[in-house]
């Protein structure tokens, strides 16, 4: 028995032959001119009655455009996943995407193997423009990016950003100073920090606004280094400051999942936050709200980041200034009862 075959697909022609309109008059409206009233009604009418559908791939193929835009995110798998900022600057991304009918593409990049395969991907031509999250100082993607010349923004500002590529982002320096010595406010006398992802603009950033809010008070031994803005390293952070300075009373963890790892080595050391040490973090994420106590904290506005992030894409698709250029959103201290 011979399999069935497909029903064939409406074309323009069925629809000028069905309106009773010339093809050039319906590819007009299907393109967006100008044709008169009572010529769109009946080319709508007869679109509705073949059923047919544009080709978007076709058309794509003429225009060389894939009506897509690459998600970069520079981290690794395990942080993708428990990372509530990047989903949220993720989907605030693709509201603004979807909106103007363009696809996000998800890129993961937790490898040189990975660096390899989306550099080259990007250069064939599959997205017409990325949004990169987490770049890194010479992070070869940025390279890559900026030699294509491919329309993108960054979340954050690397030292070597390009100069030519906009970015979204926040004040982490003045952030960071800011709930520091509100934290100092409250009598605390030995402040450490739990100084994540310095590798990073924000790591890096948020560490200089401990350090600045504190003076001549800041003392490097009470900064412990750990490499992720993950749970775990809040636990290795904390266990390090404690085994250094067991008189710690107040800590600025560089992120609330920071913070949460840091709560849980504080608890199981017989310390009560606030009464013994008053702990702060930076995001405002989920984590902020699952902790006991809830968590002061930095409010972050991912999805805003991720939304003008897409918007400064756009902006350059449609061949605009990306105005205003780089973009930094306010972060206003939620101050809840951990500290």
């Amino acid at each position: 028995m011979a399999p069935p075959s497909k029903p064939r697909r409406a074309t323009v022609h069925d629809v000028a032959a069905a309106a009773g309109i010339s093809r050039g008059t319906v590819s007009r409206v299907l393109n967006g001119g100008y044709v008169s009233a009572e010529a769109r009604a009946a080319i709508e009418a007869a679109i509705a009655q073949v059923g047919y559908v544009p080709n978007t791939a076709a058309r794509n193929l003429v225009m060389r455009r894939s009506q897509a835009v690459g998600f970069l995110a520079l981290e690794p798998h395990s942080l993708l996943l428990d990372d509530p900022n990047i989903g949220a600057i993720m989907l605030g991304a693709n509201e603004v995407l979807s909106v103007a009918d363009h696809q996000m593409v998800n890129l993961v990049v937790d490898s040189a193997r990975d660096t390899e395969r989306v550099a080259r991907y990007l250069s064939g031509g599959f997205v017409d423009g990325a949004i990169i999250v987490s770049a890194r100082t010479h992070d070869p993607i940025t390279r890559v990016i900026a030699e294509l010349g491919l329309p993108a923004t960054f979340v954050g500002h690397p030292p070597d950003l390009h100069r030519s590529i906009p970015f979204v982002g926040i004040d982490n320096v003045g952030s960071a100073r800011a709930i520091t010595t509100r934290l100092a406010a409250t009598g605390r006398r030995h402040l450490a920090m739990i100084a994540a992802a310095l590798d990073r603009d924000s790591g890096a950033d948020r560490l200089t606004g401990f350090r600045e809010a504190l003076g001549d008070r800041f003392d490097p031994r009470l900064v412990a280094e750990v490499p992720l803005y993950d749970y775990a390293s809040g636990v290795k952070g904390m266990r390090e400051l404690l085994a250094r300075e067991p008189r710690i009373d107040g800590v600025f963890a560089a992120s609330d999942a920071v913070a949460a790892g840091a709560l849980e080595v504080l608890r199981d050391a017989g310390r009560t936050a606030p009464a013994d040490v008053g702990v702060v973090g930076f995001d405002d994420s989920t984590w902020a709200l699952r902790t006991q106590p809830p968590l002061s904290t930095v409010h972050q506005p991912a999805r805003e980041i991720g939304r003008n992030a897409a918007e400064l894409v756009l902006r350059q698709l449609r061949g605009e200034e990306p105005a205003p250029g780089n973009v930094l959103l306010p972060t206003p201290i939620v101050w809840r009862d951990s500290a």
